[in-house]
């Protein structure tokens, strides 16, 4: 549950006694972030620290859970304006704030933080991903400038980690590339939150309607297309459904998607919140995977994966190295070919007629996110690295 607040004004310069101030920052992330806002800022309040965080939505500050959140106005309407403004705006309110310790989630935000630790500022750089793999993937840029550019962005990256104080990547794969650039080298992996994926009402497997799902963004290299096509392969008996709970981006990627023969099968969600991305998947028989096989993915640990692992839904996933290993050790799933429709049709319909097997998967994969792949093991390495 999340308390909020409303605040038009803080009091930058008060603070208990030997209580440490910290400020969050981003300027890409919405104010809400699972990571940052839920899992990293919420961890720290619960410990007593004072927690900041500077987004840039111009949805207004306010206070959330004890978290100030410190809004610098809305982005601007391009990528390059956002890149040159909003990194200015958040250097004024850090200084305004005056923390003890900077945390930053953006590569765009490197300037910032070297800004900053020239003033003897203590900061991390919390790496989400592994920026240069995921450059060549961006259909906005022409392919000719890809490489080159991200070239240029690891050169700078790297450079610039050898002076922030620590570096907090996401997973072990990334973190690999940062071993000998900077000691101070945390992985704090973006596992679930142990009670966030267990609905409100538990719903009994054999009730439960003859559908699969998937959260997140929506998009052609994460596979919509596959999942649309498969649904039309299934047996009309089934009456299956695929659910989507998240938008489209880029927008015109639904424009291909709708005329598949398999949308007549799609439900489309929306955006929806944790408290209901949980009842949704308490009431499915699986949840679906199947990002294409891109630089950026292979070795990618998305959230999806193991929060359909925790709400306790067998996962139909692509058959990557890392994944493999991953749903083969706890026993949670299927791999499939994410480009190819009648395996993935196969899969679900696997999932979908053998019920039992299902639900045995989805046990252990809620077994397997209790012991090994959850937030309260996680945020014990983040408060370590900030009780330097």
């Amino acid at each position: 549950m999340i308390q909020e607040t409303q605040r038009t004004s803080f009091d930058y310069a008060t603070r208990q006694s030997g209580t440490r101030r910290v400020c969050h920052l981003t300027t890409v992330h919405p104010r809400h972030d699972t990571r940052i806002l839920l899992k990293e800022c919420r961890t720290l309040a619960k410990a007593g620290y004072d927690v900041h965080l500077i987004v840039g939505d111009g949805q207004g500050d306010t206070v959330i859970d004890r978290i100030h959140i410190h809004d610098i106005g809305a982005k601007p309407d391009s990528r390059i304006k956002r890149m040159c403004i909003q990194p200015k705006r958040a250097l004024e309110k850090i200084l305004a704030l005056r923390p003890d310790i900077v945390h930053f989630h953006d590569p765009e935000l490197i300037p910032v933080g070297l800004l900053l630790r020239i003033q003897g500022k203590v900061v991390f750089y919390d790496i989400h991903e592994d920026v240069p793999q995921t450059i060549l993937s961006k259909d906005y840029i022409p392919n000719l400038l890809r490489k080159p550019i991200a070239w240029l962005i690891e050169r700078v990256e790297n450079l610039a980690c050898r002076w922030f104080s620590a570096l907090m990547p996401a997973t072990p794969a990334i973190a690999k590339r940062f071993t000998t650039l900077n000691p101070n080298n945390v992985v704090v992996q973006n596992f679930p939150l142990l009670e966030e994926m267990v609905p409100a009402i538990e719903i009994a497997w054999n009730q439960r309607s003859c559908s699969v799902a998937y959260v997140g963004g929506i998009a052609i290299n994460r596979g919509i297309r596959e999942m649309v096509e498969a649904m039309g392969f299934l047996p009309a008996r089934l009456n299956a459904r695929l659910k989507l709970a998240g938008n489209f981006s880029p927008v015109s990627d639904r424009d291909e998607v709708v005329r598949l023969p398999g949308w007549n099968r799609t439900e489309e969600l929306g955006f929806l919140d944790r408290s209901k991305i949980a009842g949704l998947l308490g009431s499915v028989r699986g949840g679906v995977v199947l990002f294409h096989p891109l630089p950026n993915h292979i070795a990618a640990q998305p959230n999806k994966l193991f929060e359909y692992m925790s709400a306790g839904i067998p996962v139909i996933a692509s058959d990557f190295p890392l994944w493999r290993q991953i749903i083969e050790s706890a026993g949670c799933g299927l791999l499939v070919n994410p480009l190819d429709p009648k395996a993935i049709a196969r899969s679900i319909e696997y999932v979908l007629t053998h019920p039992k097997e299902a639900e045995d998967m989805g046990r252990r994969g809620r077994e397997a996110v209790e012991k090994c792949y959850n937030w309260e093991n996680e945020s014990r390495k983040l408060l370590t690295l900030y009780t330097f």
